[in-house]
């Protein structure tokens, strides 16, 4: 099929053109109705705000141009099924854990995954073995699972339902992934994957291979995150035989919205063909645009570019610190010229760069001026805070979710919670990464790492008092 058709976008503006009189949701009516000071910024995009009227088709039963859009998709990606998202990657994640496992099942899931993953865990009822991934010391993160650990788990875990990895992780780092599917599969166990990050990468050239071309059978992507979506536009792609189709297709009907946003679904249709259009000129071009935009970069004081050791995210530049200033301070002092980035962390800075056609125009320069002005009082200092040897480890929660809802619990002082069992999730955000889940022992480690964020003025999801420096932990039933 022609990927450069968009079907549901152009269906959406035949049906505005007709200049059509509203007597159906959403309220706005087409923008006729709405505050007149936000009209100049919502009017254009209101036009296609419709709903599941003759011709624009409805997710929850497609069947013209939502499914065309949707077959399109599927065949860019070469799978045997796509759908479009409109509650993000999260809703994605929850629907392929639900339709892959059941109450008490065991699950191999990667530790630093996303917390959307762990909710899924949740709400199925399963038994979830934590995978500790492994840490690259030079930029202080951590990475994906390793073949040895998965091989381990398999091993010691053998009536594991399914395997649940992160691909590539936030900074755009990948890992062995192709052998960890086949190690899974000569098993019949199937691996899901959150590679929210990675939608772009079947463009080929520098990009690593995606998930779907390495043979995962589930795989969710968060368009929007570096495809040109609109936010909460996200895919998932069926590859696989192993997960019932027709019970995912049933959770996301049940978790998806019941009024989809069709300017959501018409950038996902849009982005598809951004992507599905995508050549080997167009990535000459962004290659050039990411090499000098970095070596500029490198030319500053106060900042190093990171290099992967082996493939990673070209749309993906870490910068770390080389002077008195945090990852967090660094970001901050960008934002007052004007530079937004992803997310920072202790030692680092992320930028995510756009996915750019030849000719096309991104302000690379005037971000390097900027980013020059904010480290204007840098003193250069070789950090070389390391942390202690990092084995990964595998383990498991000390209570299921049945157990955890009948257990008391109450707040500690953080240095009284060491060896407690923790009672709450403290989530660093972004990335979204969980450092601590309900049902884990905190340890001494642990704890000093919340410690140093709050210092650094990290933010964190899910609580609010552990910036007091307490944590919940479960007492005795």
């Amino acid at each position: 099929m022609n990927q450069s058709i968009t079907p549901l976008y152009n269906q959406l503006v035949v049906h505005s053109e007709k200049h059509p009189n509203s007597l159906h949701v959403p309220g706005h009516k087409y923008g006729v109705i709405f505050p007149e000071f936000a009209k100049s910024y919502f009017r254009e995009l209101l036009r296609l705000d419709a709903t599941e009227l003759a011709g624009l088709d409805d997710l929850h039963s497609a069947e013209g141009v939502i499914l065309e859009a949707e077959t399109l998709l599927s065949q860019l990606y070469c799978v045997e099924k796509s759908y479009f998202l409109v509650n993000g990657s999260t809703v994605g994640n929850l629907a392929m854990i639900m339709a892959a496992l059941t109450e008490n099942d065991t699950v191999l899931v990667q530790r630093n995954c996303h917390k959307s993953v762990m909710n899924g865990i949740e709400l199925a009822g399963a038994k979830a073995v934590f995978l500790g991934p492994d840490y690259h010391q030079e930029w202080g993160v951590s990475g994906g699972v390793s073949v040895e650990i998965i091989k381990k788990a398999l091993d010691v875990y053998c009536d594991a339902k399914a395997v649940i990895l992160t691909y590539p992780n936030y900074y755009g780092m990948v890992n062995n992934l192709e052998e960890i599917i086949k190690l899974a599969h000569s098993r019949n166990i199937p691996v899901l994957v959150d590679e929210a990050h990675g939608a772009h990468f079947i463009s080929g050239g520098s990009f690593p291979k995606s998930a779907v071309q390495l043979g995962a059978d589930i795989v969710v992507q968060s368009a929007h995150k570096t495809l040109p979506a609109m936010t909460m536009g996200s895919f998932l792609h069926v590859n696989s035989h192993r997960i019932d189709i027709s019970l995912l297709e049933r959770y996301l009907h049940i978790l998806q919205s019941s009024s989809p946003s069709y300017p959501i679904m018409a950038s996902l249709d849009l982005a598809r063909s951004y992507l599905g259009t995508y050549s080997s000129e167009d990535q000459h071009f962004l290659n050039d645009q990411v090499k000098l935009f970095k070596e500029r970069l490198n030319q500053l004081d106060g900042i190093r570019v990171m290099e992967y050791d082996d493939k990673g995210d070209l749309l993906k530049v870490t910068l770390q610190s080389a002077c008195q200033y945090s990852g967090y301070e660094l970001q901050t002092l960008f934002e007052q010229e004007g530079v937004y980035t992803e997310l920072a962390d202790p030692y680092n800075v992320l930028l995510v760069l756009p996915l750019l056609k030849e000719n096309s125009h991104f302000p690379f320069q005037q971000i390097v001026e900027d980013i020059h002005r904010s480290l204007k009082n840098v003193r250069y200092i070789n950090r070389v805070e390391k942390t202690a040897d990092y084995m990964p480890i595998i383990s498991t929660s000390v209570f299921n979710y049945k157990e955890m809802i009948q257990l008391q619990s109450k707040r500690v002082l953080l240095s009284d919670a060491i060896g407690e069992i923790c009672a709450e999730k403290v989530i660093p955000y972004p990335p979204g990464i969980p450092l601590l889940l309900p049902g884990e022992i905190i340890t001494l480690e642990i704890v000093e790492q919340i410690e140093v964020l709050i210092d650094l003025g990290a933010r964190f999801q899910g609580t609010k008092h552990v910036y007091d420096r307490y944590l919940t932990i479960f007492t005795k039933k």
